[in-house]
């Protein structure tokens, strides 16, 4: 959603594709909803790493609890376990006060993700938002452990931020190994196969084919104002990516990741009225060349 990183629009159907920009995205298609924007500008509190050339690498979104003066702040210190509690916080704009004007993005004016620093217990959930800036959500997670909790948000009249923060869920934190690279995830009794291969630093298509029972599913209901939603997390450090998906039973575009490394992807779709969500483990097959400051390609081409 944020400039330079744009993963515009993904689509569960008969195919889905998925896809993200320059140091972290969104996926690509028409849509109804206001344009995401991109999520990997640089913020003013820490330095932006440098690349060779002069270039500077734009961060990924999730990795900081404040961008461009704009702060995560949890109300909540912990999370509680089995039983839903209240989850609150609050969004602080750079004057110090809460944000309580908002720019909806598909259908929400904030997206919350929660999910175990092992990459386990993954939610997508929205929360109310009172009218003194604080936002909260009924949440529970099953296990103990360290959680990361990023905010997906646009504040009016400024480009939209992904922060995180870590929560804790106290207890006796048992982290689980992170599922091998997989083509193929199970859940609900759905089948959805990846095709494709993710390369750090370039654009890369893939695909993702929902079925069940060994069919095409081709009357996936919309969530959100669209098809689904796909939440890729890097393993290590949880940079965020959130693709969103656009209309149709089939929708090519194309991925960028910003580093090579292994991936978390989480997907949403609706269907026989219920929101399902796989999760598949995926690696990046290889890097691209970095981009020519003076212009020109591998083999001397100029391109723009």
């Amino acid at each position: 959603m944020n400039t330079p990183v744009r993963l515009t629009a993904y689509a569960i159907g008969l195919i889905l594709v998925f896809g993200a920009a320059a140091g972290a995205g969104r996926v690509v298609g028409p849509s109804t909803d206001p344009a995401p924007v991109s999520h990997g500008h640089a913020p003013t509190e820490s330095p932006v790493p440098a690349l060779p050339g002069g270039l500077q690498a734009a961060l990924p979104g999730g990795l900081q609890v404040v961008e461009d003066g704009y702060r995560l702040e949890p109300l909540t210190t912990r999370l509680g376990l089995d039983a839903a509690q209240p989850f609150r916080f609050r969004i602080l704009g750079p004057d110090g006060a809460p944000v309580t004007a908002y720019t909806p993005n598909h259908e929400k004016d904030l997206h919350l993700i929660v999910v175990r620093r092992d990459l386990t217990g993954f939610q997508h959930v929205h929360p109310t938002l009172d009218g003194d800036g604080t936002w909260s959500v009924p949440l529970a997670v099953t296990d103990p452990g360290q959680y990361r909790v990023f905010a997906d948000f646009q504040p009016s009249g400024h480009e939209a931020l992904t922060l995180g923060v870590d929560v804790p869920a106290p207890g006796d934190y048992q982290p689980v190994p992170l599922p091998a690279p997989a083509r193929t995830a199970e859940v609900d009794g759905y089948t959805v196969t990846l095709t494709g291969d993710l390369v750090a630093g370039t654009s890369s298509p893939l695909t993702l084919t929902v079925s069940r029972d060994g069919q095409p599913v081709t009357d996936l209901q919309p969530y959100l104002g669209a098809l689904g939603h796909l939440v890729v997390l890097r393993d290590g450090d949880l940079a965020y990516l959130h693709v969103h998906p656009s209309d149709g039973p089939a929708v090519t575009f194309s991925a960028e990741v910003p580093s090579a490394g292994v991936y978390r992807l989480y997907l949403d779709f609706q269907h026989g009225d219920k929101v399902h969500t796989a999760a598949f483990t995926a690696t990046t097959s290889g890097v691209a060349p970095p981009a020519d400051p003076t212009g020109h390609d591998a083999d001397g081409h100029t391109h723009e």
